[in-house]
């Protein structure tokens, strides 16, 4: 982004970078304390968001506290009293198990309607920070012993003239703290520094936050650490939220616009009825899904305009993805320009590759022709590439692809790789796009020389499509929500302890006697000391000596050799192998129709999204299919992670409804990894939650497209600051990142 010389805006900037930050005037332990949490500025501290708020602005007299007490009432109570006696600190009899001897304080406090006991146990240095006549408000929980009402252990704020109060007589703001520095330090140091911090700036012009109904940032920061009531900090959340969400969509919508812009793309020719897509459409088996034929004319489209093409197509496992992404990669060559396809794996590599040749050869017969520049119909050239391609052929592959004799280039990570040149690459397509870095798929997208290429990304991982704007903000989303006609449906069961696991072998018996195949996962490929696991490579011989012994037991997992490895997937194809035992390197990409059982060891060691792709290797064909997961688990267990793992089994049990499960693994496990990686160099959310907060974010998205079509470089005077805080929040490199899907 280009630097942009203009006056500092108004005000404290919150999300400035860390050059123009205002540093914190803390020194020492303290200093040292709130590194810890991330602290070391002005802006760190006011984005320290409260953990929740508790009221405190109910006031109690000494009588009411009688008869709160006297009602069973248990919860904390607020009281604004005067100490009338003050004990000094007396050791106890007992000792502790660490063999400290306790101490106890005992005082007295009161107003004007009588007085009550207190108590403080281990705390010394209440003796010294209170004294007889001292006035403060006191917090804490209240009981009944002896007869006498009594409250123990409370906190208390001593009220000093020209002092605010920070604890009570309000709603008192909860922070995230550590043992070196309390909530309470953070908040009377909040209240010093939003004091002496000064106008907070609000780059959101004033006109358009009126008519969205939003309160300035400088009064929401004042309101979620300082609220008058709880109605303030719903409004100061929702603002922040707001800001949050909105400069990162502004980012992204500014920087798929720049692209459209000022990126020199391929311009294809459209599709024509009897061109190579539509007759590869025409010659299929079956006929295109409304969402498959809404996709494939999405990325028709695009290939059509003069700046690069960036889709994300999205859709549940068996959608159909390969089929959009075939005819996006049809539509380059028919007109003249080279295809890739990178898989992550060998497998899904492989799998990809024998899909693309079937479905070629039912199109345009099995004669190869070397169509790329000549503009004819003859059979696409496809060639796979991986690490395990031999050198002989790999050097022949390598020679076809220079000279523009391969039309489609198909492999793994091999295909980013120097020795690899494109004599013209019009379309990069990136399978299960997640489990490749961003660097690796800016390679593949440099490999352009005539212009950068088209990128279509595709991911079987399905998501909420609020996320998926959020997450892939500068991506066109495609989404493939309906299954081909004539799939059957897959029931999924669980299965408990040894017992339930003889039935899912009973069933898996019954599924091989009638003519069908069973696969059975496993989380570890070899036995562990560490680990009571199951592993793949020890079951294998068990299963095949013990358990299925008439039956023929294969074995497929991620160290095998290229060679062993396709030899094994290629008996379970044919139907040779009846059981394949393998681990999750058959989680994506293996297309084994007549496969109608999966067993799922150890099922609680797996995640939604990886049971939910493992399930969708059976049920590919037109047979009824059953999905078991096995687990050890004390179903009736209550530890929090024994319960965590149940709820994630019993949804893959309940639906197959990827993007249901998406929803219950984003509520487990929280947007943290969904924003890692994936975003690497992005505006951190401390407050917006995607599935809280979908309305907030499509507000935020739609404003940034509306903003930024009527003022592509935010030039306008009133959108200055709205530019100065989007570069500062995404930096050249980031944006970059962001283009590589």
């Amino acid at each position: 982004m280009a630097e942009v010389v203009e006056a500092p805006p108004k005000g404290l900037e919150i999300y400035a970078p860390q050059r123009r930050r205002t540093p914190l005037r803390v020194t020492g332990p303290r200093a040292e304390a709130l590194a810890k949490l991330g602290i070391s500025s002005v802006q760190d501290l006011l984005q320290h968001y409260p953990r929740y708020h508790v009221d405190r602005t109910q006031l109690r007299t000494i009588r009411e506290l009688r008869k709160l007490a006297g009602g069973g009432h248990t919860g904390e109570v607020t009281v604004h009293a005067k100490v009338v006696t003050m004990g000094r600190s007396v050791a106890m009899r007992a000792k502790t198990e660490s063999g400290k001897t306790r101490t106890m304080i005992k005082a007295s406090i009161g107003d004007e309607t009588g007085q009550i006991g207190v108590t403080w146990f281990n705390q010394s240095w209440v003796a010294r920070a209170l004294s007889p006549g001292d006035v403060a408000f006191f917090y804490g929980r209240i009981g009944v012993f002896g007869g006498k009402l009594q409250m123990t252990a409370p906190r208390f704020e001593l009220v000093r003239t020209g002092r605010e109060p920070f604890n009570v007589g309000r709603v008192i703001p909860i922070y995230p703290a550590s043992a070196d520095i309390k909530s309470d330090a953070l908040r009377r140091l909040m209240w010093d520094t939003f004091e002496a911090a000064g106008e907070i700036m609000d780059p959101l012009p004033s006109d358009l936050r009126l008519r969205l109904g939003y309160m300035s940032r400088g009064d929401a920061i004042r309101s979620i650490h300082f609220p008058d009531d709880k109605e303030d900090v719903i409004k100061a959340r929702r603002r922040i939220v707001f800001d949050e969400v909105f400069s990162l969509q502004l980012g992204l919508v500014y920087r798929k616009k720049r692209l459209e812009r000022t990126v020199q793309g391929i311009s294809h020719p459209a599709s024509a009825p009897d061109a190579l897509p539509e007759r590869f459409i025409d010659a299929l088996p079956f006929d295109l899904t409304s969402a498959q034929r809404r996709a494939c004319d999405e990325v028709a489209t695009d290939m059509t305009k003069a700046y690069p093409m960036h889709r994300l197509v999205e859709g549940e496992v068996g959608s159909g993805k390969t089929v959009v992404a075939l005819y996006a990669c049809l539509m380059a060559i028919a007109g003249g320009s080279q295809s890739a396809l990178m898989a992550p794996t060998e497998v899904l590599a492989e799998q990809h590759f024998l899909t693309v040749k079937e479905l070629l050869d039912r199109a345009f017969g099995e004669h190869e022709g070397a169509n790329l520049f000549a503009g004819t119909s003859n059979r696409p050239v496809v060639r796979l590439l991986t690490g395990s391609t031999p050198a002989s052929q790999r050097d022949e592959i390598l020679m076809g692809v220079s000279a523009g004799e391969v039309d489609l280039l198909i492999g793994t990570h091999a295909l980013i790789q120097g020795s690899v040149d494109f004599a013209r690459l019009g379309v990069a397509v990136v399978d299960e796009q997640h489990r490749f870095g961003v660097h690796q798929r800016k390679s593949l997208r440099d490999k352009g020389t005539m212009g950068e290429p088209d990128i279509l990304v595709m991911t079987a991982t399905p998501i909420p499509r609020t996320l998926a704007v959020t997450i892939y903000g500068d991506l066109d989303v495609s989404i493939l929500d309906e299954l081909p006609a004539g799939r059957k449906p897959i029931t999924t069961s669980l299965a408990f302890g040894d017992e339930h696991r003889a039935d899912a072998y009973d069933a898996i018996r019954k599924e091989v006697a009638s003519g069908h195949q069973a696969f059975i996962v496993y989380a570890l490929r070899d036995e562990s000391s560490k680990t009571e696991l199951r592993s793949a490579k020890a079951e294998a011989k068990r299963l095949a000596t013990d358990v299925f012994q008439d039956l023929s037991v294969g074995l497929v997992h991620g160290d095998m050799k290229s060679q062993d490895k396709e030899a094994a997937m290629s008996a379970f194809r044919g139907g040779t192998t009846h059981v394949l035992v393998a681990t999750t390197v058959v989680e994506v990409g293996v297309d084994v129709p007549n496969a109608t059982v999966m067993l799922i060891e150890d099922a609680e060691r797996f995640g939604l999204a990886q049971l939910h792709q493992l399930r969708g290797r059976i049920g590919r064909g037109g047979h009824a299919s059953l999905c078991i997961l096995a687990t050890d688990l004390d179903p009736g267990g209550a530890e929090e992670s024994t319960a965590l793992a149940l709820e994630r089994l019993n949804a893959v049990a309940s639906t197959t409804d990827g993007f249901e499960l998406a929803t219950v693994d984003l509520r487990q496990r929280g947007e943290g990894q969904l924003f890692g990686a994936r975003q690497s160099g992005m505006p951190q959310l401390k407050l917006a939650r995607v599935l809280e907060h979908q309305d907030v974010i499509k507000q935020a998205r739609d404003l940034a497209v509306q903003i930024l079509t009527e003022d592509p470089d935010l030039a306008a005077f009133e959108h200055i600051a709205l530019r100065r805080e989007m570069r500062d929040r995404f930096a050249d490199v980031a944006l970059d990142v962001i283009q590589s899907g």
